[in-house]
């Protein structure tokens, strides 16, 4: 994918995913502290543990890392691993990416300056929209 903007910005990757709130749930009571270690960094599960409905926000989360993995064609594996990526807010509370150094090579290889990401969730279902851009 390649497509360039009036602005002179190209968009280079698109991914989605979407998950069931639930899933994310029952991976919790399953799992536990395993399941959180291995998916979420730090940052994110402070900021989850933190909220009224936590499991709303942490797929939000898992979906956000999802749709970055796609949108670099490689998905969650050796590339890339799930604490590759990294979802924060910024200023005005909109939902950025951080990227370790992995992510960062990525980055640079696919020609990209930043991952743009978009998150949402209703009681039931999360999704992430990400896009590749330079």
């Amino acid at each position: 994918m390649n497509l360039e903007f009036p602005s002179g910005g190209k968009l280079l990757g698109l991914g989605c995913d979407v998950i069931e709130v639930a899933r994310i749930r029952g991976v919790c009571e399953r799992q536990g502290e395993r399941f959180l270690a291995r998916v979420f960094t730090d940052e994110e599960r402070a900021y989850c543990s933190g909220m009224t409905h936590p499991h709303k926000h942490l797929a939000a989360r898992f979906a956000a890392k999802e749709a970055v993995s796609k949108c670099f064609t490689t998905g969650i594996g050796a590339e890339l691993s799930w604490k590759s990526i990294s979802i924060f807010h910024g200023e005005r509370r909109q939902p950025l990416v951080r990227l370790d150094e992995k992510g960062a090579a990525l980055l640079r290889h696919a020609g990209a300056t930043q991952v743009l990401v978009s998150l949402s969730h209703t009681e039931t279902l999360a999704m992430a929209v990400a896009a590749l851009v330079r």
